[in-house]
């Protein structure tokens, strides 16, 4: 799925967060949304998703619009937020059930999908444990399996493995690899090693702006720079705006 981002823009007031941010993201890209702390990225992210509605401009997906039809996006679309949603009290499969309740689904149905993704994600030995009791990286691998119970066309990972250890990570960036290809993913990290592996373009922001855009290869050659990293240091340094 296509998505068709036109001038998106969100004011507060006197500030600007999100200013004309124009590009599109591929169906089945795995795309980067970069930049320094108040660049834009989680506002951006809660607009595409119709949790902030816009000051100016829109996003087209195949379904419909975040300003027009929004109803008809948040169908095809989910998020792995930055705080790890997760009910504590409940367990790993009780989550998982729960979400697919939500949204309709048949007991029967709720329970094979919710199997697929304890498979998917490493969580059927934990199944019956509650979230609570589970480490840091377990519960961000649960929240963003959760996201997925919808099999959405669209998903939105914001800061998917933060506080996460060096091996947690790693087993998340390689089942994210495999979902490469059939769901459009956009993610947002601080992390530039875990861009490096697993982003098929990055977009740069800066000051509410989108500053550079391209693969990672592209940019490290536009900055004449030899890493993902003093690319983005000197993109967001001002150097080339």
């Amino acid at each position: 799925m296509t998505i068709k981002i036109k001038s998106l823009t969100k004011r507060y007031k006197e500030r600007v967060a999100v200013n004309q941010l124009t590009l599109d993201i591929q169906q089945g890209e795995i795309f980067a949304l970069l930049g320094q702390n108040a660049a834009g990225k989680t506002t951006t992210i809660k607009m595409l998703c119709g949790l902030l509605k816009p000051s100016e401009g829109d996003a087209i997906f195949d379904s419909g619009t975040i300003v027009q039809n929004q109803k008809a996006v948040k169908q095809i679309i989910n998020i792995s937020p930055q705080e790890t949603a997760v009910a504590p009290n409940l367990t790993v499969h009780e989550n998982l059930l729960f979400i697919g309740q939500i949204y309709g689904y048949t007991k029967d149905h709720a329970r094979h999908h919710a199997q697929e993704q304890m498979e998917l994600f490493g969580l059927s030995s934990r199944q019956h444990n509650k979230a609570k009791t589970l480490s840091g990286g377990y519960q961000r691998r649960l929240s963003v399996a959760m996201a997925m119970m919808t099999n959405p066309k669209v998903l939105f990972l914001d800061e998917p493995t933060l506080g996460m250890d060096v091996r947690s990570r790693n087993d998340l960036w390689n089942i994210l690899m495999q979902l490469k290809g059939k769901v459009t993913i956009i993610v947002t990290s601080h992390y530039l090693q875990e861009i490096e592996v697993l982003a098929d373009r990055v977009g740069i922001m800066h000051r509410g702006q989108l500053c550079a855009l391209g693969t990672i290869q592209q940019l490290m050659m536009e900055t004449g720079k030899k890493s993902l990293e003093d690319a983005f240091l000197v993109m967001t340094e001002g150097e080339l705006l």
